[in-house]
């Protein structure tokens, strides 16, 4: 297993934002702490692994250094100019990057050993036919690991934050709130706490352009615990991450906020899931 080197993952952090090559370095270096906790759950990294939404690449290089063969895809030529390119500069062979729709998969069925789907699920048009797809070329002894977070928690919105932390999408709904974001970024970027080179708000507010939601998928935990079920997957691990605030919190507090129905969408930064086909 890599060392997890967090002076490196520091110093890669700091500039991530600069270009596709930069992030896709810091997500190499970090993903170092990804194979660990797939170590932890017992999930082998092994034989044809499928990164289904690789972004700039740097996770499926990762990944190459401990399976047969990686492949990686995005919907967007992002990887080109930086997998590729960190691949031939760690002479890594075996990783190959695809631009292709995770919904609908050029592969054959029941070719992989393990799929990876981190941060991806919130942003994909059509929840069922993506799982329905990952279902399709997994292995029957295969795994597939999950990484989201419920839309109404900090972390799962994916927006800004306001100098005075208050949560918007909650007090106006998140269609308000990306509006109002976007006016902000545009007209008084002081009042956001991202500076201008993380916030991409700002960045396409400068650059004329107008922002989008690509929140496609709103995850709600019941929600996607039945979406895995109805794909035809089995949980063989789940693990919800508290955020910061709660987990200040007395453990019987955090524990009730996180199972209640009421609260757990708000209070929990992350969810990850090991899967199995049944």
């Amino acid at each position: 297993m890599r060392e997890i080197r967090e002076d490196l993952i520091k110093e890669h952090a700091a500039r991530r934002f600069r270009s596709e090559y930069d992030y896709a370095l810091f997500e190499y270096y970090r993903s170092a702490k990804l194979i660990a906790l797939l170590d932890r759950f017992g999930v082998p990294i092994r034989g044809e692994v499928l990164d289904v939404g690789c972004g700039g690449g740097g996770m499926p290089i990762s990944l190459a250094e401990h399976a047969d063969h990686v492949i990686g895809i995005d919907p967007w030529d992002r990887f080109s100019m930086a997998g590729v390119r960190i691949a031939r500069e760690k002479s890594i062979h075996n990783v190959t990057f695809v631009q292709t729709d995770g919904m609908a998969l050029p592969f054959k069925p029941q070719r992989f050993d393990l799929l990876l789907s981190h941060s991806v699920f919130e942003h994909v048009a059509n929840a069922a036919r993506y799982l329905a797809e990952c279902r399709r070329v997994i292995r029957p002894t295969g795994l597939f690991y999950l990484s989201t977070a419920p839309y109404l928690s900090p972390p799962g919105a994916h927006l800004p934050h306001l100098l005075v932390p208050i949560p918007l999408h909650l007090i106006i709904g998140r269609p308000a709130a990306f509006a109002m974001f976007r006016w902000l970024a545009k007209h008084v970027p002081g009042v956001l706490r991202e500076p201008a080179h993380e916030n991409s708000f700002i960045k396409d507010a400068q650059n004329g352009i107008v922002k989008h939601d690509d929140l496609l998928e709103k995850v709600r935990l019941r929600r996607l615990r039945r979406q895995i079920h109805e794909a035809g997957f089995r949980v063989v691990h789940e693990h919800l991450t508290l955020i910061g605030t709660v987990r200040r919190m007395p453990p019987a507090v955090g524990r009730w906020l996180r199972d209640s129905p009421l609260t757990q969408d708000i209070v929990l930064g992350n969810v990850e899931y090991v899967l199995a086909p049944e």
